[in-house]
Order: structure tokens, then C-alpha cells, then sequence
């Protein structure tokens, strides 16, 4: 798929993989939209870029997306891609006392509910133009969880399935190619909690992948140590739940 001269839409574009990604399009000749729910931060993360415009938005508030459909209709018509890249993760493990319950529904709410969401109101702009795609951003959790994230693990997997559903459908009427991004652990403010900073793929390193497997129509990218657990996982599910939960 050619990806410039495009209008391109990220969420969660302020910071780590989103920022990245945006970086690299920006460059590429595209117009960006960045999301995010920090007018501040994302302001700044927008000044540093060219061709990029920052956009306040908390993907959970049903007002916030209706606003921005609204704006997308009349100032970004020409819209053709879409990365879903925001995210929510808590650091816990299964207990009586952990409240996993409200946990993942904020989780869910964030990584699942709000994605499906987004796409499904952003679709009538999608199908207008001769080339479009949606891209999510899940896991090599989506795979298989991890104890000390659980509930996060339960959405990118529930995002997984759901990229599935919506490539095949979308594939049968229109020109909208459906794209899932899988990273390992990445050294983002995201994952400090679990490592991330001293184990995690650069968050530049992700972007040029998913640029690369875009421009190669590569609909599940995986990059880093995702692209050999993917074959463990399929390989022997047991195995590869026990050693992505020794790192």
C-alpha cells in the first residue's frame, strides 16, 4: 500500500509509538492528525513535526468523537487512514483483593470499546477514497497473556480477534485494508512498570517496521521478538505461555 500524500489519523500520538509513527509519516509527505488527551503534550509533540496537526480527544468520551467526526467531515474529508494506536494498561496480578473487575473495564473501555467505536464511526469517511486502511495496535500479548498484565492482555486479544472480523468483512465491498501491528515490549513511559526500559524494542524501531509492512501489505506485522513467539505460540501454546511470563 502506498502510504504519502496521504491524511492519516493516530491515536495516542503524543508520545512512544504513536509519536514515532507519526514522525516517519510526516516525513514521508503525509498530512498527520494527532490524538490525545493532553492539549499541552500533544501540542508539543506536534510542534516538533511537520505536516502535523494536534487534535485534544479522549477516545472514551462520547462527546469528544462525535466532536471530532464532525471536524474529520469538515476540515479532513480526504481522510484515508486510521491508526488506532491508544492505550491503557494496568500493572497487577490475579487476587481477591486486586479489583481486576474495575481494572479491565477501564481497559476495555480504552483499548477495545473506544477502537471499535472510533473505527466504525470513522468508516463512512474511510470508504470515500480510492485507497484506505485501518491499523491497530495490539500485542504480542494478543497471542498469549502476561501474568503481571493480565486484563491488558485480555483486550489486545479481544482487539486481535476483532481485526480479524473486520478485515474480512471490509474486504469484501471496499477498498479499506485492515492492518494489525504487533509489538513486543517497547521502551515507552508505557511499559516502565514492566521493564520496558531496560528490555524494550525502540519505539522507533516499531514504527519502521509497521511503515515496512504496510508498503509490503503485510496485514499482521510483527516486529522484534513477536515475529519468532508468534510460530512458538502456534507451535506449543504451554511453552510459549511460559516463556513469555520468564522474561
Amino acid at each position: 500500500m502506498n502510504i504519502t500524500n496521504k491524511t492519516i489519523l493516530i491515536t495516542g500520538g503524543g508520545s512512544g509509538i504513536g509519536f514515532e509513527t507519526a514522525k516517519l509519516l510526516s516525513e514521508k509527505g503525509n498530512k498527520v492528525i494527532i490524538l490525545g488527551r493532553t492539549a499541552e503534550k500533544l501540542q508539543k509533540a506536534a510542534n516538533t513535526l511537520t505536516n502535523t496537526t494536534a487534535i485534544t480527544c479522549d477516545i472514551t468520551s462520547e462527546a469528544d468523537v462525535d466532536n471530532l467526526i464532525k471536524e474529520i467531515n469538515v476540515n479532513y474529508p480526504e481522510l484515508s487512514i486510521l491508526i488506532n494506536n491508544a492505550g491503557k494498561a494496568f500493572v497487577y496480578q490475579h487476587s481477591e483483593t486486586a479489583g481486576a473487575v474495575d481494572k479491565a473495564r477501564q481497559e476495555m473501555e480504552t483499548n477495545y470499546f473506544s477502537l471499535v467505536s472510533l473505527t466504525e464511526k470513522l468508516l463512512p469517511v474511510l470508504k470515500k477514497q480510492p485507497e484506505a486502511a485501518v491499523i491497530n495496535v495490539t500485542s504480542i500479548v494478543a497471542y498469549s497473556p502476561v501474568t503481571v498484565i493480565p486484563s491488558y492482555s485480555d483486550s489486545k486479544a479481544a482487539v486481535h480477534s476483532y481485526t480479524l472480523s473486520l478485515r474480512y468483512t471490509l474486504a469484501q465491498d471496499t477498498n479499506i485494508k485492515v492492518f494489525e501491528l504487533m509489538p513486543p515490549t517497547v521502551n515507552t513511559e508505557f511499559s516502565k512498570e514492566i521493564g520496558g526500559e531496560e528490555r524494550g524494542m525502540p519505539a522507533s524501531e516499531v514504527a519502521e517496521g509497521l511503515l515496512k509492512g504496510i508498503e509490503q501489505d503485510q496485514y499482521e506485522i510483527g516486529v522484534g521478538l513477536t515475529v519468532g513467539f508468534r510460530d512458538q505460540f502456534f507451535t506449543t501454546e504451554e511453552k510459549a505461555f511460559q516463556a513469555i511470563n520468564q522474561r
